[in-house]
C-alpha cells in the first residue's frame, strides 16, 4: 500500500500523503473534518485512505494531531 505495484499510484500512501501535506501548508491548524473536505475538493479519496495517509504522515513525524487540530511538524 505504501508503494503498491498492483493499484493505481494515486492510491498509494506517498501520493495521498502529498495531497494532505499540500492542504496543510495552507493552514496552521485545521480540524480533521475540515482537512478531509479541503483534500476532497481537489483530490477524490475515500475517508479510509485519508485516515491511512494521516497515520503514515504521523508515523514519519510529518504531522501533529492535537485537540486543536492537525498541523505540520516544524
Amino acid at each position: 500500500m505504501v508503494l503498491p505495484d498492483n493499484i493505481r499510484p494515486e492510491n498509494s500512501l506517498y501520493v495521498t500523503g502529498a495531497f494532505v501535506l499540500s492542504v496543510l501548508r495552507k493552514y496552521k491548524n485545521i480540524h480533521l473534518n475540515d482537512l478531509y473536505e479541503e483534500v476532497c475538493k481537489t483530490h477524490n479519496m475515500s475517508f479510509n485512505i485519508f485516515m491511512l495517509s494521516l497515520d503514515w504522515l504521523y508515523l514519519i513525524n510529518a504531522i501533529n494531531n492535537k485537540e486543536e487540530g492537525v498541523s505540520l511538524c516544524i
